[in-house]
């Protein structure tokens, strides 16, 4: 499979592409420093950002699949960074030679769905990235292509752990957070899997 990853230099990325690779995959990443990608001799490095248009377009032509494992830029625009970039990838979708299968890596309380006391505090803390978020997934659902959100509970730097909850509705069920890799190991699962085309998935590692 030809798969394109967004956010490759990110713990969720790194994760993700070495795991690719070992399963044979041709992988293409976009990367604004090619030299923090980790196995760069056996990768294709399009240098650039999720916000150049023209470098994602080049990332994502040919590919059979996208895989984002973006998160917010710094600065002042940070708060609005995803939905931009999003629409950036939105726009690249929409060439003939684009992949129609889109995996976003989102977070969960993206559909307002924690619940209790502990629940709203922390929306109420992340409201700005999840906001930026569900913005970004709506502008993604609106180009029609088969589309995955995955949305982890707090990520951490815990080793691989394959013992993980998936919700398709509603929140994760679990414990209160879930290795980076375990997330990469989703993703690229639910990428070779069409039972998760349009769906929204809650992720945890199972208590």
């Amino acid at each position: 499979m030809k798969i394109a990853v967004l956010g490759a230099t990110g713990g969720v990325g790194t994760h993700l592409v070495q795991m690719a690779l070992d399963e044979g995959h041709d992988v293409t990443v976009l990367a604004r420093t090619p030299a923090k990608v980790e196995r760069a001799a056996d990768v294709t490095i399009v240098q650039g950002d999720a916000l150049d248009a023209e470098r994602v377009r080049d990332t994502v032509r040919g590919a059979d699949v996208v895989i984002s494992a973006l998160g917010s830029t710094r600065g002042p625009e940070q708060d609005t960074s995803l939905r931009r970039m999003a629409g950036v990838l939105a726009t690249a979708l929409a060439d003939d030679e684009a992949p129609q299968r889109v995996l976003w890596c989102a977070s969960e309380g993206v559909n307002g769905e924690i619940p209790g006391v502990f629940g709203k505090f922390a929306m109420k803390m992340l409201a700005k990235p999840l906001a930026d978020h569900a913005a970004a997934i709506e502008t993604l659902q609106a180009t029609g292509v088969g589309l995955t959100v995955a949305r982890p509970r707090a990520l951490n730097t815990k080793p691989l752990n394959l013992d993980y909850t998936e919700v398709f509705a509603g929140p994760a069920q679990g414990g209160y957070s879930i290795p980076r890799a375990s997330v990469a190991h989703f993703l690229l699962k639910a990428a070779q899997d069409d039972a998760y085309v349009n769906t929204s998935v809650a992720l945890a590692v199972a208590k």
